[in-house]
């Protein structure tokens, strides 16, 4: 992002204000040529404040429409009345405040912070602003509505900070509405600081819906104009009309990640985006952590075995249960940057046979963990093979923590945390340890090898010897388990082997993947597939 020097960015604001003023200010001093030269960068992204943002709403003749707002106050339509100009873009501004007059315009909600309400609300006052307007001014205006529902920070301080916002929006006079929705979470200290925020992210997203929705990209990454991931976090996102057609909500998702908005986000088994908070609210959790390039027989094998053990946990019995498959980004880039169709073609299968699919951000599984507590304080449990619990007892993932590998136990340990350990060959171990790569190993196939009969699990795994004491504590104690009722005529699979076979056309791979999983690659093209025969008409 340019920074602008300090003078710079205090004379546009106050030109924003006093246009009167600042007349005489020339902006050449504040281009992003000239910005960079006196900042020492070379960035040439232009610098929008928040009040030139709604100062350009507001002398956009077309664009008029209604703010309503509950819970923090009216934040977004305040930036767009202190501005100057707002009855040029206000037909009403609304706060129903009281749940009594919220039930009575909106009808009741069992949660008002919530997309249900906040779908109710942008119902309701399109359907008033097309009743009252169209006849009247239809013609030459493009009309919107923006909502939120929040709760910021309440007078004990023991609340969750967070909201949902959107915009239903014409893109010309007459024309069906567009929608952006989205759910953020507020993470200053202080209550007035969040209102702050959640006004100007407010402005962000109806100056966007308006001027960068040709760009979904870049609508994503000028929502923290103004703003820092530390103040404000956006973990849901979806477009929705004809404005935007062509976009795949997904991909979109992605680039919250990716643009640093958030750190996860998640897709159901139909490829709907998901808000985490309204699939992990006070549930048991167990997650898989893996490439899934493609899913395997192991992946499901794996994750099917540890829910049968999960669910008999005491602290698990009774209780709901999320099951997840999920991903790295690191995992995502490991070719140097994001392939769209490869990242959507993990996802769809994963959605084809039933999976909820995580996207995450966290490297190290303490962090995954320690996200998941953000939402419940049931058990969580994790999935993994030898080769991820080895990696987990790699020091050198744990030198930017004061209190090295410990720390990273200590965090991922606490509250209620099982690792499930899915066994391998001995040979794929062997072939492991010397390369770091878990894959068949040629010739070693079925039961015609000493090496395939035997079964590296959590009891007989060899951790190096300073650390022996400590993984012996967690394995006595349960923090870690070994899977049980595997299949094991199917641990030679390694997703890196069955792509490999793929790319070659060798047919065998089929058996190694799910029969749907295996129809959809064949059906769709996916991982280099090619159609026997194709090369050759």
């Amino acid at each position: 992002m340019n920074r602008r020097p300090a003078f710079v960015k205090a004379a546009l604001t106050a030109r924003a204000l006093y246009p009167g003023i600042m007349a005489n200010f020339d902006e050449r001093f504040a281009s992003p040529d000239h910005c960079a030269n006196l900042a020492g960068m070379s960035e040439q992204k232009e610098l929008l404040t928040t009040n030139r943002k709604a100062l350009t709403i507001n002398l956009d003749e077309p664009i008029y429409g209604t703010f309503a707002e509950i819970g923090a106050g009216q934040e977004v339509a305040r930036m767009f009345f202190q501005v100057g100009g707002a009855s040029g873009t206000i037909a009403k501004s609304i706060s129903a405040y009281d749940m009594a007059f919220s039930d009575a315009i909106y009808g009741k909600a069992p949660r008002y912070v919530s997309r249900e309400r906040l779908s109710e609300m942008l119902d309701h006052e399109y359907h008033l602003l097309i009743e009252r307007l169209a006849a009247q001014r239809g013609e030459r205006t493009t009309f919107f509505v923006f909502a939120d529902t929040v709760a910021t920070k309440n007078f004990k301080g023991g609340n969750e900070a967070h909201g949902w916002m959107g915009i239903r929006f014409q893109t010309e006079p007459g024309g069906p509405p567009s929608e952006i929705i989205l759910h953020v979470r507020m993470w200053d200290k202080e209550n007035v600081l969040q209102q702050q925020a959640l006004g100007i992210i407010g402005v962000n997203v109806i100056y966007g819906a308006f001027y960068y929705r040709d760009n979904p990209r870049q609508f994503i990454e000028s929502l923290l104009d103004s703003l820092s991931s530390d103040r404000i976090e956006v973990d849901m996102l979806k477009f929705a009309g004809p404005a935007f057609a062509g976009v795949d909500n997904r991909l979109k998702s992605l680039h919250l990640v990716q643009c640093g908005l958030t750190n996860a986000v998640m897709f159901g088994p139909g490829g709907d985006v998901l808000q985490p908070s309204e699939v992990l609210f006070k549930k048991a959790i167990l997650v898989e952590r893996g490439s899934f390039r493609p899913v395997t027989l192991v992946n499901v094998d794996m994750l099917n075995c540890a829910t049968a053990q999960f669910v008999q946990e005491p602290l698990v019995k009774g209780k709901e249960v999320v099951v997840l498959m999920e991903i790295t980004m690191n995992n995502l880039l490991a070719a140097g940057e994001l392939d769209a169709q490869d990242f959507l073609a993990r996802v769809d299968l994963l959605g084809d046979i039933g999976f909820t699919v995580l996207i995450s951000n966290y490297s190290e599984y303490f962090r995954l963990t320690t996200y998941f507590r953000r939402y419940t304080k049931e058990m969580v449990g994790v999935a993994m093979g030898i080769n991820n619990l080895i990696e987990i007892f790699n020091e050198k993932y744990y030198e930017n923590l004061e209190g090295g590998i410990l720390e990273s136990f200590g965090r991922l340990f606490r509250n209620a945390v099982r690792l499930y350990i899915y066994p391998m060959r001995q040979d794929a171990y062997d072939k492991f340890l010397m390369t770091g790569q878990a894959v068949s190993v040629p010739g070693a196939t079925g039961n015609h090898s000493f090496a395939s009969n035997v079964l590296i699990n959590a009891k007989n795994v060899q951790v190096v010897d300073h650390l022996r004491n400590l993984y012996n504590h967690l394995l006595e104690n349960h923090y870690i388990d070994s899977i049980v009722g595997f299949e094991r005529d199917i641990l030679h699979i390694f997703s890196r082997d069955v792509l490999r076979r793929i790319k070659e056309n060798d047919p065998s791979w089929e058996q190694m993947v799910p029969a749907g999983v295996a129809s959809a690659i064949k059906r769709r093209g996916l991982f280099g597939y090619a159609t026997p025969g194709a090369a050759s008409v």
